[in-house]
């Protein structure tokens, strides 16, 4: 990358007047400290005279491009003829045009290679010209984080060019071409010469500008960027800040605060995504050969086939997908239901995709084979739309693929370079919902630069290279880790219940308080740990036998933990327990405890394997219990020295000794007191016997209690399973209700667009025909009326409860003609127009058209009876078929050589032909001011007079002689005959005569 901004201008008609004054507005003492690259469509065979038109009005050098010369700043490069010209590592390299003239889109060619090669240090200009190249380079450009440039389309000579690029939306200024440069260099002022900017002092402050940022973007557009990945955010807040020459970002919230529209361009600038039909061909390849194919595997004719497209932006990735599908159901001739969701939080972006229309350079990415079958081009040539085929399998939407509920049941997701970026923690939450959305053997496409990162178990890698993976449905988690995104965790919810539960007191069985009290007494530590010796669950009092271990926390190991005299024993034991799966003893072992050394029994319990086994199986009970020492309060008895027997001395007598028995009496006493003994040892043991049946009685039938309670406690677990099984379809069912209302209301959204298109077009298209003044009726195949325009009420009578009726049910007010049905049925029969003219009752003419109604999938449904208004047109053509036989007769009139005049009723000369000029004198500009009083002689002007109404009762008076003046006073005898000239209506309205001269008579 240079050091310097690559400043990219391109231009095509008017193009040479735009250089001039963008190279006039260049300061005349400073070198702006940038390069400049001028691409303009040019004559391939003819040289350009753009470098010595450029070197008049700048003090920077002006080279003509030669291949792999190295830019440098303060100079301009101008392409040359008939080459298209790359930007690579600094330098600029001229390749031969692939595309044949015409075709060539060198300017959007040259920015894409600008954006990949210089990033953010990417500057474009669009001037004038016409068409539509430079828009994708505009969005290149700005993808990679540049600025863009476009000429206000009233200062162009042509506004094809700057248009395309502004409707984009990602244009930063508009500008006429000589206020250009100095917004230029205040840019890259503020862009790119405060580079080393002191950060490690100002972060805090930094960090609260940029959370007040979050809180305006998510304030206005509802979504929130805070864990989006900094840099990104960083480097395109910089931007807005060097558009709108701003150093300090607290500068730059006060901005926002009092500019909402800035905002708005903020959110935009976040959301610029590079995009383009087939995008990162080998990708689309890998896609097309290796999953696609997949997704319709298994699946029956006319079944359907889901795919969604996240991050969609502009639509072009989705229209690609769907261009695949399409041409593989093609291959293999079979139908099926192809619907692809796509969806993205720009609704700029949304309105462009679902119009479908795009720009005409879009031809440099698409094969002409595909351009001509899946799009047409616009009438003016500078756009293409996508076929309705392949529109009707996309659905647009608005969504936030982070906070919406997500679509369900999807057999492909397409999510390319959206990942890249988002921080660490949305990855970590998108892709557990990508697999829970998929279908079983679902699969995932990325863009080139992402990976499903520490979810590789997750997902098979079918296409490394191309990030093309299939859903892995058999691990484990997978699921609830997904749906833990939208609900509450399990354990939330037990939480929940126990605390409902323990609100209540509880009454204990015997056998539980029995068993509470014995555990009470036995001094039991224990640990539940899996094969490593991580501890799962401790009992007890363990501090005496294991103490915390320094280093990471998360999760404690026993070995770890264990004091002085127990590790090694119980390494040993759990070792030899996970090797053998037998109970492990240890006995006796000194274990350091606060100082001294204490006594510790050791047991190792490997777990049996059942219905509670769980991924990290096996599974271990260490048991530690201090060994108990004789003479302690709770050990053995201590053994002493056996004591000595004592017997018991003869008795006598009761006071002394009695000789005649030669016992004692003490004697007597004693054996006395030994059968009192006996008796009282016998009577205990008839007790303890009985006590010992009792407590036989009582062990069985706490025994049979234990065996009902067991029984009992069995089936309260397989109904807890059964709730926790039916917890967790419920748990499903919402998410895929969710699912399916996002669906809905994506559906919804679509044809409620549709409807206000529908509705808007049904009025323009009522209005159009009500604004024509053409009377139109639409039938169907049998004749009934389907539509007419109000026009059509004058010609046939019609009201709005005819619509359905037959055509041939109505009474028309055309006179002659009756054959309105059988001609309407013919043109249907035949598609062969037909047209005639008819006259209605009030004799207004009109010229009836019956075509064929054609659908846009050009079928026949009906027919189209027009009714257009040729009454003037019937009365010219009756005028001028008259003037035409007046022009005949004027002919005639013309070359007669008798005089021929035509006068009204009052006298007034109408007409006076050259004969009549060359008997009686006067031009014919002369008589026509006159009256025919002024060429009869005074005493036979009544006698004129009598003749003109003997003319009224016949159109013609036999040649009658007479006499009249001429312009020099003379009187000459003629011969003349009268003709009246009559109107439509039979009355007269002209006199027309024929004077044929006698002699002349010369004044007395």
């Amino acid at each position: 990358m240079t050091g310097f901004p690559i400043v990219g201008i391109g231009a095509s008609a008017g193009g040479l007047a735009a250089f001039e004054a963008f190279f006039s507005g260049m300061p005349a003492d400073t070198d702006p400290g940038m390069a400049f690259v001028l691409v303009q469509h040019l004559a391939p065979n003819h040289k350009s005279i753009l470098s010595d038109l450029v070197r008049r009005y700048t003090r920077m050098q002006v080279f003509e491009v030669k291949d792999g010369v190295t830019v440098q700043p303060n100079c301009a490069y101008i392409i040359p003829p008939n080459r298209d010209m790359a930007f690579l590592n600094g330098t600029l390299q001229l390749l031969e045009p692939s595309e044949p003239r015409g075709h060539r889109l060198p300017i959007d060619f040259f920015f894409r290679t600008l954006a990949r090669d210089q990033r953010e240090r990417a500057i474009c200009i669009v001037l004038s010209g016409t068409g539509s190249d430079g828009t994708l380079g505009v969005r290149a450009i700005k993808g990679e984080g540049g600025m863009a440039m476009a000429q206000t389309p009233d200062s162009t000579e042509f506004d094809g060019m700057p248009r395309s690029a502004i409707a984009t939306g990602l244009v930063d200024y508009q500008l006429p071409p000589a206020e250009m440069p100095a917004q230029l260099i205040a840019y890259a002022a503020h862009a790119f010469g405060h580079r080393a900017r002191p950060a490690t002092a100002a972060a805090p402050k930094t960090d609260s500008a940029l959370n007040k940022i979050f809180f305006l973007l998510h304030a206005q557009v509802g979504h929130d960027f805070s864990q989006y990945k900094p840099s990104t955010i960083h480097r395109r807040i910089e931007r807005r800040m060097a558009v709108h020459q701003i150093d300090v970002m607290d500068e730059y919230v006060r901005y926002l605060q009092q500019t909402p529209t800035e905002v708005g361009a903020l959110f935009r600038d976040l959301l610029i995504g590079v995009t383009n039909f087939f995008r990162d061909p080998a990708a689309f390849l890998a896609l097309e050969k290796q999953a696609i194919p997949k997704l319709f595997d298994g699946k029956s004719a006319g079944a359907t086939v889901r795919v969604w497209s996240a991050g969609c932006s502009t639509g072009e990735e989705a229209y690609s997908i769907a261009i695949l599908l399409q041409e593989h159901m093609d291959a293999i001739k079979q139908s099926y239901t192809a619907q692809v969701f796509a969806t993205d939080i720009d609704s700029r972006a949304i309105a462009i995709a679902r119009a479908g229309i795009y720009p005409a350079s879009i031809a440099t990415d698409i094969s002409p084979e595909r351009l001509a079958r899946f799009f047409t081009a616009e009438s003016d040539g500078s756009t293409y739309r996508i076929h309705k085929g392949i529109r009707n399998m996309l659905i647009f939407s608005e969504q936030d693929v982070i906070k919406d509920p997500p679509f369900s049941k999807i057999d492909l997701i397409s999510c390319r370079n959206l990942l890249i970026y988002m921080g660490a923690e949305l990855q970590k939450k998108l892709i557990p919902l990508f697999h829970y959305t998929m279908n079983p053997d679902g699969m995932l496409f990325l863009g080139t630069s992402e990976t499903v990162g520490e979810f590789s178990d997750w997902f098979f890698t079918l296409d490394n290279k191309s990030r093309l993976y299939q859903r892995n449905h058999d691990f484990h988690g997978a699921q609830r880790a997904a749906m833990g995104r939208f609900l509450p965790p399990m354990k939330a919810v037990d939480a929940a219940l126990t605390t409902r539960k323990t609100a209540q007191p509880v009454k204990l069985s015997l056998r539980e308080l029995t068993e509470q009290a014995i555990l009470k007494q036995v001094a039991l530590s224990g640990a539940l740990v899996n094969g490593l010796g991580d501890i799962l669950y401790l009992y007890g009092r363990t501090g005496m036998y294991l103490e915390p271990a320094q280093g990471d926390a998360e999760i404690n190991n026993i070995l770890k933990m264990a004091r002085e005299g127990l590790r090694r024993d119980l390494a040993t034991a759990l070792h030899k327990a996970s090797r053998t799966k037998e109970l492990v003893h240890c006995p006796g072992l000194h274990v350091k405890t606060n100082g001294h050394f204490t006594t510790v029994n050791l047991t190792v319990r490997p777990l049996a394997a059942g219905a509670a086994e769980t991924p990290e199986s096996p599974l271990y009970l260490v048991i530690m219990e201090e060994a108990l020492v004789a003479g302690s309060p709770n050990g053995p008895p201590v053994d002493h020295e056996p004591a000595q027997q004592t017997t018991l001395p003869v008795i006598a007598g009761a006071d002394g000794p009695d000789h005649s028995t030669g016992l004692s009496a003490s004697t007597d006493d004693v054996g006395f007191d030994r059968l009192a003994a006996y008796a009282t040892i016998a009577a205990l043991n008839d007790e303890l016997r009985a006590n010992k049946e009792y407590l036989q009685a009582a062990n069985e039938e706490l025994e049979t209690s234990n065996e009902e309670l067991k029984s009992s406690n069995e089936e309260m677990q397989s109904v807890n399973e059964e709730l926790q099984s039916t917890n967790e379809e419920l748990e499903t069912s919402k998410e895929e209700m969710q699912s399916v209302n996002e669906e809905l209301a994506t559906v919804n959204a679509e044809l409620q667009t549709k409807v206000v298109d529908l509705s808007r077009a049904s009025n323009d298209m009522n209005n159009l025909l009500a604004g024509t003044d053409i009377g139109t009726i639409f039938v169907d195949h049998k004749l009934c009326i389907l539509r007419f325009t109000p026009t059509a009420t004058r010609i046939i009578n019609l009201i709005p409860s005819d619509v359905g009726r037959s055509v041939a049910h109505t009474v028309s007010n055309l006179v002659g003609y009756d054959r309105l049905v059988a001609d309407a049925q013919g043109v249907l029969n035949t598609l062969v127009p037909k047209a005639v003219d008819v006259q209605t009752m009030e004799g207004v003419w009109y010229t009836m058209r019956i075509l064929p109604y054609r659908t846009l999938d050009n079928v026949i449904e009906g027919a189209v009876i027009t009714f257009v208004d040729i009454t003037e047109i019937v009365q010219t053509r009756e005028v001028l078929r008259k003037a035409n036989v007046m022009l005949r007769l004027a002919v005639v009139v013309r070359d007669a050589h008798d005089a021929i005049t035509v006068q009204d009723l009052d006298g007034r000369i109408l007409a006076w032909n050259p004969g009549a000029v060359r008997m009686y004198g006067w031009s014919e500009a002369e008589a026509l001011a006159m009256n025919i009083r002024d060429r009869i002689p005074q005493e036979l002007q009544e006698k004129a007079l009598t003749k003109v109404q003997q003319l009224s009762h016949a159109e013609i008076l036999e040649p009658y002689r007479t006499r009249r003046l001429t312009k020099d006073g003379a009187v000459v005898e003629v011969f003349v005959t009268s003709t009246a000239l009559m109107n439509e209506a039979g009355h007269m309205y002209a006199i027309a005569t024929t004077e044929r001269g006698a002699h002349y008579e010369q004044p007395g």
